[in-house]
């Protein structure tokens, strides 16, 4: 079974072709990636493969990549910040969700 590292969004993700995985964003900053359904993303830091034999990187493994499909991009379920204090008349309420990329790898190059 072939199988990869790869670090994206300041995050570690163990990935191998066929499978789908969910990516909180792509780049970072001002280099964040506007991508859209069926759109298909590189990922150039990989940290470690294994195909038989197992390659690992220094930090990255020279000359592999990632590539996959866009299969959806979106926000994650809202998640409910609430912060009180009893006996002061203090309630603050606040959301966020989360953007996300679901992304179908294709190959281990």
């Amino acid at each position: 079974m072939e199988l990869a590292v790869i670090k994206t969004g300041g995050k570690q993700y163990v990935v191998a072709p066929g499978a789908t995985v969910t990516i909180e964003k792509l780049g970072r900053g001002a280099a964040t990636q506007d991508v859209k359904k069926g759109d298909t993303v590189t990922f150039d830091q990989v940290l470690m493969t294994d195909n038989g034999t197992l390659s690992l990187g220094t930090p990255t493994v020279a000359g592999k990549t990632v590539t996959g499909t866009v299969q959806s991009v979106g926000r994650a379920k809202k998640v409910e910040v609430v912060k009180y204090k009893a006996k002061s008349n203090y309630l603050k309420r606040r959301g966020h969700r989360q953007p996300y990329v679901k992304v179908k790898i294709d190959t281990i190059n």
